[in-house]
């Protein structure tokens, strides 16, 4: 068979996906996907090595004929093998590439050989690589793979342009650089991967090289290693400072922690920041960090591969970019790069089905390497729906003529990004006002948070809708005048649970402004005595709960028939001091008003596995009727509704006692 005889696959997924049932009935020896795939990729990528280094007329050495000798086959495999791995050899060790028995091998050469996999349509080569590679690609170390949507999205964002040089130095399985490759139709020469995994910078090699010209520039090394260590290929190919775009998602996580001198020498992020003992600003002193975690150090690599003025897209977890653990990396970006643009992702975006994927929330930032310019505005979005729920399952609703409707937001936020943007040249003041993207002048920026939710646009509206006719005040207001306490709970450690009565008060104890009559945990007298003082709490204090999940700002009133009790340390307690301006009962319908619910949904932020409020508790804005009668009324009927409920319950619990003739000890009667 000639090179010229070769046609397009008319379908690549069908013909990979029946090699990969093929081997995994028969293969002796190899039935793990991960190990199918690996094999599979090698000998595509054994495949193109012919392609590209046959002539037109000439007969390729990727083909097997019914008849052929089995010793003269083997033989010009081996010498296919072998040119593959002298051309790549940080991706083969010396006879790694091909461990399938002889009929396995034979049987993938017969189904390939007729095709030129450089002449296949690119959408079917996505769509045969997602069927047969998905099922071996895990969510090991930290890597969940960027979902399509969201790669395509990132990529209009970006907007790399033909002659542009674009890296991915943590490429996985190459989407990033699949989608720029075909979205924008530019040179494989242009368009460089780096992965340490040897699979992956296989997968994304074979991807890229079916996708373009045959050749593909994948390396497997470690890109944020010392440059000076890299492979002496990697080193000719990748330069510190010479691209124009950088793309990445990053393997990240709390549990990966990257550490050594050597490593983390390299980079500002790379060492402890601390504020000056006289006060003053986040800065980074002299020692390095004990260990970093890969994301932390892969934003500064990043920003090290691209030219001034270069262009970065980057998926974070949520978790950098607000929570003041991070605030170093946030200080580093504001003082060094222009943000151009920060947009949030659904908790479910990574979730592939009920027990796959990760729960962690994801962030996209585009940024420029040039320092920010006067009156800079970023763009913000917060995109609520990805198109699948936290099982994988499709987003559908029925639209108002009854057709089912996907709900993803997730190609939205580019095209917003673009109008936005070329409205803020047209117009200086225009600016839209809804989650899915909005412009926030830098100067607003709080804290260094870049969480688009936090600065909701409406949340702001409704606030000045309501200042005509109630007194705005913040928590932090009524603590600093003396009218209001604030404090926290105590742990006491599984081994306490059960040992008594006392009540130990969990987050999902509150519901409905009071406790649950039935608590999960009760503990002895004995453990009480040894941490109420650390916890004190009296009748008319209010419980809210500060971290957890859908049940953060959850709040309660507590009442005689509550005590005594421990409350765990994700309560916070609030105790009103003075009054005259805010009651008890009036807190408690005021942290139950929609606006103020939805502060603190705003005010939420992921730690990675739980949310928390934290601090930002103190910037809720209470919206404070400026009537006295109406608040006199507001306060009253909080009141009765809390007593009344309160005695009920009591009652309940009497009748329940009365049936076995029992009583509770250690709690009030």
């Amino acid at each position: 068979m000639r090179r010229r005889d070769l046609v397009p696959p008319p379908n690549l997924k069908a013909t990979l996906r029946d090699i990969r049932h093929h081997l995994a009935g028969n293969a002796k020896g190899v039935t793990r996907d991960e190990v199918l795939a690996e094999q599979l990729i090698n000998l595509l990528l054994c495949k193109l090595v012919d392609e590209r280094a046959t002539a037109a007329a000439e007969h390729v050495r990727f083909f097997c004929a019914p008849d052929e000798d089995p010793a003269r086959f083997n033989a010009r495999m081996l010498a296919l093998i072998g040119e593959l791995e002298r051309e790549q050899p940080e991706l083969f060790g010396p006879g790694e590439a091909i461990s399938l028995d002889h009929a396995s091998l034979r049987h993938v050469v017969v189904a390939l050989q007729r095709y030129c996999l450089i002449d296949a349509p690119r959408d079917a080569v996505g769509d045969a690589f997602e069927v047969f590679i998905g099922p071996a690609l895990r969510g090991a170390e930290g890597q969940y793979f960027t979902p399509r949507n969201l790669v395509d999205a990132i990529i209009e964002l970006v907007d790399p342009q033909l002659g542009e040089r674009i890296i991915d130095p943590a490429c996985g399985s190459g989407g990033f650089l699949v989608s720029a490759l075909t979205r924008r139709e530019l040179a494989s020469r242009d368009i460089f991967g780096i992965d340490k995994d040897a699979f992956l910078a296989k997968v994304t090699k074979a991807y890229l090289a079916i996708m373009g010209d045959g050749h593909s520039q994948v390396y497997c090394d470690n890109s944020l290693a010392p440059p000076r260590s890299w492979s002496a290929r990697l080193r000719a190919a990748v330069e510190l400072g010479g691209f124009d775009v950088v793309l990445a998602n990053p393997p990240f996580g709390t549990r990966i922690r990257l550490s050594g001198d050597e490593l983390l020498s390299q980079y500002e992020l790379g060492r402890k920041w601390k504020r000056p003992r006289g006060g003053g600003d986040l800065g980074p002193g002299e020692a390095l960090a004990n260990a970093r975690p890969p994301q932390i150090l892969f934003v500064e690599r990043c920003l090290q591969l691209l030219r001034p003025g270069g262009r970065m897209g980057v998926v974070l977890p949520e978790s950098m970019l607000g929570n003041p653990s991070y605030e170093f990396v946030l200080k580093y970006l504001l003082d060094s790069v222009t943000v151009d643009a920060v947009i949030t992702m659904p908790e479910a975006l990574f979730k592939t089905s009920g027990k796959g994927g990760t729960h962690t929330k994801a962030g996209v930032l585009l940024l420029r390497k040039l320092a920010p310019e006067p009156g800079h505005r970023v763009f913000m979005s917060d995109v609520r729906w990805c198109g699948h729920d936290s099982r994988g399952n499709p987003t559908l609703r029925a639209d108002a003529s009854g057709e089912q409707q996907l709900l993803d937001e997730v190609p939205e936020f580019p095209r917003r990004y673009a109008s936005l943007r070329g409205r803020a040249r047209a117009e200086a003041g225009a600016e839209a006002q809804d989650h899915l993207g909005y412009l926030l002048p830098l100067a607003r920026i709080n804290n260094r948070i870049l969480v688009p939710n936090y600065y909701d646009p409406d949340i702001d509206a409704q606030l000045r809708a309501l200042a005509g006719t109630h007194e705005l005040v913040t928590i932090r207001q009524l603590v600093e005048a003396g009218e209001l306490e604030l404090s926290c709970g105590v742990e006491v450690g599984k081994m306490a649970y059960g040992t008594g009565t006392i009540p130990f008060i969990r987050t999902s104890d509150l519901s409905n402004w009071e406790l649950k009559a039935d608590f999960k945990h009760g503990v002895s007298e004995a453990i009480y005595a040894a941490h109420h003082a650390r916890a004190p709490i009296a009748v008319g204090d209010l419980l809210m709960v500060r971290d957890g999940t859908y049940l953060i700002g959850t709040t309660a009133l507590v009442t005689a028939w509550d005590l005594p009790m421990l409350y765990q340390s994700h309560l916070l307690r609030m105790r009103v001091l003075v009054s005259e301006r805010v009651s008890p009962h009036l807190l408690l319908a005021l942290l139950s008003a929609p606006i103020v619910r939805r502060q603190i949904r705003a005010k939420q932020f992921t730690q990675d596995i739980i949310d928390t409020l934290g601090r930002r508790v103190h910037e809720l804005v209470l919206p404070i009727p400026r009537d006295p009668g109406l608040r006199r009324r507001l306060s009253d009927e909080t009141r009765e509704i809390v007593e009344t409920r309160a005695r009920l319950r009591e009652r309940a619990r009497e009748l329940s006692r009365e049936i076995a003739g029992s009583r509770e000890p250690g709690r009030s009667s």
